[in-house]
């Protein structure tokens, strides 16, 4: 008993030992893990403190593709994401598509924490946030970045070289040719060619980031992104906060990126010019990768779910048939016989795996309800001239003579801080012309949406109970003031996608898409004549922009559309009018006739 007794305390101790050994391990992994995010500028998103993510590196550690199987996401116990593959080739530039809240966005979060294995020589650049706002200039903060990934990249060689040339040779070529083109003495050259890539003047440059806005610093943060060129780069919507002319200019430079590229985005233009993959995450929570673009994969896939759905009918017709033979045959035994023969058919045909009925991407057919006409002007600007400081020399706009009417369909298109914005809000009569008037209709409702409108929402109520509290005696409609119940609240909801346990969750745990989903059906609920759309696309998928074009299109009254996705405003615009040079002018093409324009300018700032 003493042998055993004494065996037992020394195993006891040593699991403790190990135990302890195991906690500091952890710690080591952790603190390493903080450091190498660190060093690589990623910050690790919070959504992540409540998601797991599971994955398994099966692509060498010195290969410079990355395959990751067995990937599953899920947070707050839901599984967005399920045991299935992640293949980033490198040198391939990959759109990410998939619907609103399906778990693009904590994907892209998690690959750049490192929460699966991914060898760390490959480095991760992750834009997602603005550059820090920061006593130094926009071109100052560029070449910092720069100069510290310079150095990090030389360090790298060098430890690599002492562990063994030849087992590194792949990674060692990538780094060189990288350090190749990072000469320090075009560190300034370089981050102004980029920054004026992205509409920067030269005064802007020299402007401290702490004095920029929001999406300002957020091209701050991307010009950073494009100079370290990492080997991998993930980019979550990165149109976003850019102008036409801008995303025209980052669509030609991402077309030519050397290394992986995944992002996702919700413009086809800028993915047909940028993709040579498309990353579907599917309904089921799978990934399918597809060669080509968007318009590609559009066409591929539509080709293949046609003939999968029809040899899944002609499957399920052949069933059908042999079932009812065998329902037919009764008691008597020649019969029995034969629909024992159909039924071994049916079973080989199980047996060998019978084809899926494809799965079609929801449509949510919402609508801006009809409202009452009024009589022209609706919105009417006489000789007007605007500026902030109410001083000439600073006039955004001059003598403007214009007027929007319930059957105005407009996009205003121009470089970001032309006042585009700036004319929405004397529209809204939020500001006032500092010369001349702006006559509005007294009976005019405006749907107004910017891309602060999400700030409206409570973000700690569900949809459905923020809702019912803002509406407690119910919403006023043509009919009158109409009581809502919950099953139609429910059914508000659904019509603009947000259903099942998306009405029922906090705000604050749903996408951005999700949210605006929620700031679009509220602008329905005022029941407007006119709608005034500044980027309403930025967190919407595919599906969803589709569904806002047809209910434009739908809608009575008039639009003023402020948006940089191309295809939106090819669906609904009559009009494109060019704001710059203090006024604005009608253009005479269409949006793509504009976009060839803007893309020639681009092609001189290449050349230049």
């Amino acid at each position: 008993m003493g042998r055993k007794e004494d065996a037992a305390r020394k195993a006891k101790a040593k699991a403790k030992v190990g135990g302890k050994a195991d906690k500091h391990a952890d710690l080591l992994d952790k603190v390493e893990k903080e450091k190498m995010l660190k060093d690589n500028n990623v910050v690790r998103a919070a959504v992540l403190d409540t998601a797991v993510i599971t994955g398994v590196l099966t692509s060498s550690k010195q290969s410079l593709d990355l395959k990751i199987e067995q990937f599953s996401l899920s947070v707050y116990g839901k599984e967005f994401i399920k045991d299935t593959k992640i293949e980033l080739t490198f040198g391939r530039r990959i759109g990410l598509i998939g619907q609103n809240g399906s778990g693009k966005s904590t994907m892209l979060a998690a690959l750049a924490a490192r929460e699966v294995p991914i060898p760390d020589s490959i480095d991760i650049w992750y834009l997602d946030s603005e550059a820090k706002p920061q006593e130094v200039s926009a071109i100052q903060a560029v070449v910092d970045v720069v100069a510290s990934e310079h150095a990090r990249l030389e360090a790298l060689s060098l430890k690599l070289m002492e562990e063994d040339v030849e087992k590194h040779a792949d990674m060692l070529g990538v780094i060189q040719d990288k350090l190749d083109k990072m000469e320090p003495e075009t560190f300034e050259p370089r981050a102004c060619e980029l920054l004026h890539g992205l509409g920067f003047t030269r005064a802007m440059m020299n402007k401290h980031t702490k004095d920029m806005s929001g999406g300002w610093r957020m091209r701050v943060a991307l010009a950073q992104a494009l100079f370290v060129e990492p080997m991998l780069l993930l980019l979550d919507e990165p149109t976003n906060h850019l102008d036409l002319g801008a995303c025209v200019w980052l669509e030609e430079y991402l077309s030519k990126y050397p290394n992986t590229l995944l992002f996702t985005s919700h413009s086809e233009d800028f993915m047909n010019g940028v993709c040579t993959h498309i990353m579907q995450l599917t309904q089921k929570g799978t990934l399918v990768t597809w060669s080509g673009n968007y318009a590609t994969y559009v066409k591929t896939r539509a080709e293949l779910e046609k003939n999968q759905l029809t040899k899944y009918k002609k499957e399920q017709d052949d069933i059908a048939h042999l079932q009812a033979f065998i329902r037919s045959c009764g008691t008597y035994k020649d019969m029995l016989i034969q629909a024992a023969s159909k039924q071994k058919i049916i079973d080989k045909m199980v047996e060998a795996g019978l084809t899926e009925k494809p799965e079609v991407d929801p449509i949510y057919p919402f609508a801006f309800p009809d409202s009452e006409k009024i009589s022209p002007p609706v919105l009417a600007f006489s000789n007007c001239s605007f500026s902030y400081s109410g001083k000439k020399e600073d006039h955004l706009y001059e003598n403007l003579e214009l007027g929007v009417d319930l059957d105005s369909r407009i996009a205003l298109v121009g470089p970001n801080g032309a006042g585009k914005s700036t004319l929405l809000k004397l529209m809204l009569q939020q500001i006032e012309p500092t010369v001349g008037e702006v006559k509005r209709s007294g009976k005019l409702r405006i749907g107004h949406y910017n891309q602060h409108s999400e700030e409206v929402l409570d973000l700690e109520q569900t949809p459905l109970g923020f809702l019912q509290t803002l509406y407690p005696n119910g919403i006023v409609t043509t009919e009158g003031m109409t009581k809502m119940e919950t099953p139609q609240w429910r059914g508000k909801l659904g019509m603009f996608g947000v259903s099942g346990d998306f009405q029922t969750r906090k705000m604050k745990t749903m996408s951005d898409g999700m949210k605006t989903r929620v700031v679009m059906l509220l602008i329905s609920l005022v029941n407007p004549h006119c709608l005034l759309l500044d980027e309403p696309t930025n967190h919407l998928d595919m599906q969803c922009i589709d569904a806002l074009a047809m209910a434009i299109n739908n809608f009575s009254g008039g639009l003023v559309l402020v948006s940089h996705d191309f295809r939106l405003i090819g669906q609904v615009a009559k009009e494109i009018w060019v704001c710059d040079n203090k006024t604005i002018a009608p253009w005479k093409g269409d949006i793509q006739s504009y976009k060839t324009h803007l893309k020639k300018q681009v092609m001189k700032k290449f050349k230049q």
